[in-house]
C-alpha cells in the first residue's frame, strides 16, 4: 500500500489558494479538515485533484467551491461526474462530522440529478441534512454555478458504523 505522505502531486492546482471564490472566504483546508482527528487526510485526494475547497464542514451545513475548469467533458461543460465528487465528498464530511469519534460514515448510495451546466469559473456546492440518525446520515448537496444558478441536486445516505476501538 502507498504511503498517503508520499504522493507528488500538489495538495491543490492552485499555485496558490485563493482568498475568496463566488463570495465565500476559503480558509486554511489543513486547520479546517484537523478536527477530524486524520479523517479526510486519504480520502480527499480526488477532490483535491479536481481543486475542490472547502469553506465550511459541519453536520448541519457544508460548503465547498470547485473549478471548472479541468472539470469539464468534451463539450467543455462540467463533468457530472465532477458534481458527484464534489457531492459525496461534503456529504462524506459532513455525515463524519455528526458520526466520529464513536461512529464513521460509509456511503451507501449517491444519486444526482443535474438540471444545468457550469463552463466557466467556480461552482459553489451546499450541503444540508435532512436526516442525522444513529445509524444514517442523510444529505442533499445543491451545486450552483457563479451566478447562483443550480447546475446539479446530490443526495447521498451514509451508513453510521462502530469505529473499531471506540469506547
Amino acid at each position: 500500500m502507498a504511503d498517503a505522505s508520499a504522493t507528488t502531486f500538489p495538495p491543490y492546482p492552485y499555485a496558490e489558494t485563493p482568498a475568496e471564490v463566488n463570495g465565500y472566504e476559503i480558509p486554511d483546508q489543513d486547520a479546517l479538515r484537523s478536527r477530524f482527528g486524520g479523517f479526510g487526510d486519504h480520502h480527499v485526494d480526488l477532490a483535491r485533484r479536481l481543486g475542490v475547497l472547502y469553506v465550511k464542514l459541519d453536520a448541519e451545513e457544508s460548503i465547498a467551491v470547485m473549478p471548472v475548469d479541468g472539470n469539464t467533458q468534451p463539450l467543455g461543460l462540467m463533468h457530472g461526474g465532477a458534481y458527484c465528487v464534489l457531492g459525496e465528498s461534503l456529504g462524506s464530511f459532513a455525515a463524519n462530522a455528526h458520526a466520529l469519534p464513536e461512529r464513521m460514515a460509509l456511503g451507501v448510495d449517491l444519486n444526482a440529478t443535474h438540471t444545468g451546466s457550469a463552463s466557466s469559473g467556480f461552482v459553489t456546492g451546499v450541503c444540508r441534512a435532512i436526516h442525522l440518525g444513529g445509524s444514517l446520515a442523510v444529505h442533499e448537496i445543491v451545486i450552483t454555478d457563479a451566478r447562483g444558478r443550480r447546475c446539479s441536486t446530490v443526495r447521498i445516505t451514509n451508513m453510521l458504523r462502530p469505529v473499531r476501538g471506540a469506547r
